[in-house]
Formats: structure tokens, sequence, C-alpha cells
């Protein structure tokens, strides 16, 4: 659902738009953009990544944010969501709100079937303006299948797919590792629902 139809939006009028709405919307060059709900494996994935990292992390100079945490991308015009961020060092954010994250170290996308090809492609591509941002996790919800990309130069990423359940990816930017299997506990592959409307 988008409300382009209505008008073409500022940032600033996104911005006070959102801050008193119960749900979640995103906003790309004027256009704002409701955020759909999410499956069950979709949830405990992100719950399981979150608090995999904020262990790793809780005692360090590291933030952990969920899916609530806007991200400013100035550059590409957007203001975003993403299921899991990390901000290093001190977290830096647009206003004295502190609800719009412009640091971000670390992000993680949950796959679905309405977000894939954003979280693969633009979206991905606007991450990149972020100066602070070093490394991407995109994590498929119906099957084991993680992308781990690294940011080697500005226009330079390595990437890594990782398809074994008894494996782990280590997160340099952020000195963490997350096995697979922590990822996924408590998904089972067998008894997901077969329901392309299912979004996150």
């Amino acid at each position: 659902m988008t409300l382009q139809s209505i008008k073409r939006w500022t940032a600033a009028e996104y911005l006070a738009f959102e801050r008193h709405h119960p749900e979640k919307h995103m906003f790309v060059d004027g256009n704002v953009i409701l955020q759909a709900g999410s499956s069950r494996a979709h949830a405990i994935i992100s719950a399981n990544v979150l608090s995999n990292l904020h262990q790793q992390l809780h005692a360090r100079s590291c933030t952990v944010y969920g899916s609530d945490m806007r991200i400013a991308i100035p550059k590409a015009k957007r203001y975003v969501y993403a299921d899991v961020t990390v901000a290093c060092q001190t977290s830096q954010f647009e206003d004295d709100q502190e609800d719009i994250l412009t640091n971000p170290t670390l992000i993680v996308e949950v796959l679905s079937p309405s977000t894939e090809r954003d979280d693969r492609g633009k979206k991905f591509l606007a991450y990149q303006t972020i100066n602070s941002f070093q490394e991407y996790l995109v994590i498929a919800q119906d099957s084991i299948f993680i992308e781990h990309f690294v940011r080697h130069t500005d226009k330079l990423w390595l990437f890594e797919a990782i398809t074994d359940l008894t494996s782990e990816v280590r997160l340099g930017s952020i000195d963490c590792t997350l096995s697979i299997a922590s990822i996924y506990e408590k998904i089972r592959f067998d008894s997901l629902p077969d329901d392309p409307d299912q979004d996150a």
C-alpha cells in the first residue's frame, strides 16, 4: 500500500506523520509505503539474531536495535526500517528524538516474498551510500540460506553464501559470531505455510 496517490510527501511531512502513527511506513523519495506485518518465522529469526547479538555486545560499545528503529539514508532520500541494526561506538541520530539512526555498522534483513527483491536490490544499494555501513546479512526464512556481504572498498563487497546448519557466520565489523543453528532455532521448515501473501 502506498500513500503516493494522495500526495507527494516531503521528508518533514513523513516524519511528522510517522511519529504519530501506530503502523510503520517507509519513505522512498516522496513516496510513503506501508510495511506489512511479519510471519511467525520472520519474527522468530529476527528475535534470534537480536538476542544473540545483544548477548555478545551488551558490555561493549556497540548497540543493537530491533525493527522499530528507523534508518536515515539521505543520499537515497529514504527512511527505512531493518529487522536488526547494530551501531558501534556512539550511536548517532538525525535529531534529538533519537528515533532515526544515521550510523549503522551492521544491518540484518530477514527476507519475505514482498521485500526480498528490494532487500537484495535497491534497498541494499541505498544502504551502501551510508559511510558507516560495513556489513550486511540477508536471511531466508523458508530455507537455510544466508547471504553475507562485507564492504571491501566503496564499490566492492565480498560475498559469502551459507547453507550449512552446522556452520557459523563471522561478523568482523562488530567482532561477533552467529551460529546458523542459533539463527534458525525453533524454525521447522517442513511446517512453514506456502503463503505468498504472508509478508514481513
